[in-house]
């Protein structure tokens, strides 16, 4: 139930970006100057589209970074997304690395694996595939969705029935966690996932959890 607080700050009417539930937002704090939202149905905290960074802001925000196959770092920050799904894919399967960058690594990794991996991105590899994949990695991208409910809809009509959906993002846990949070300050990261979001959105996408550390990694199957 909103405290007397809660109602004041709550926000009438606006859409959620991911679940399009059209009640309250509740107002919360964040590290930042920005306005911060979370809808009362799924959790996601969000920023309002006159928050959102322009294109060409936010693409140079993003080679900036340096996620190379080079960087030790990066390489196992993406095996965290890596190890889990292992398990649940089948020699042979072909997949796409979903938000892959400027340079894409997660491929190569798969590749060494010995599994087949597509690149997509908006900015870097926009070329849209023709196929349909047996798993798909989403990491440290949808954190950016300016338009969830439809991106993650895109994902899912490249993924065949049964396939292997992982997604990395930092997840909130808290209030004040996320009021002094630095993953928030990136101001290319305009969607917030609460382990609660990632059960709704396999609830209402028809998706299996297979894994969910409810920190960062969430490993879903799509529904035959």
């Amino acid at each position: 139930m909103m405290s007397m607080g809660d109602l004041h700050n709550a926000l009438h009417g606006v859409v959620c970006p991911l679940c399009q539930y059209a009640g309250d937002a509740v107002r919360v704090s964040g590290p930042d100057t920005r306005h911060y939202y979370e809808c009362s149905r799924c959790r996601l905290i969000f920023v309002l589209p006159g928050e959102y960074p322009d294109a060409d802001r936010e693409k140079q925000r993003y080679l900036a970074h340096q996620n190379t196959e080079t960087n030790r770092g990066y390489v196992q920050f993406l095996e965290q997304a890596i190890d889990p799904a292992l398990p649940f894919l089948r020699a042979g399967d072909h997949g796409l690395d979903y938000g892959c960058g400027p340079h894409p690594t997660l491929s190569g990794l798969m590749g060494e694996r010995g599994w087949m991996c597509d690149n997509y991105d908006p900015f870097f590899y926009p070329e849209l595939p023709a196929v349909s994949y047996d798993y798909i990695f989403a990491t440290e991208c949808i954190e950016h969705f300016f338009f969830p409910h439809r991106d993650f809809g895109q994902m899912l009509q490249w993924l065949k029935p049964g396939g292997i959906l992982t997604l990395l993002t930092g997840m909130w846990q808290s209030h004040a966690q996320f009021a002094t949070w630095s993953y928030a300050r990136d101001f290319t990261h305009v969607c917030f996932y609460h382990p609660q979001t990632m059960r709704h959105l396999a609830e209402s996408l028809h998706l299996t959890m297979l894994y969910n550390d409810e920190r960062r990694v969430c490993v879903l199957k799509k529904k035959v």
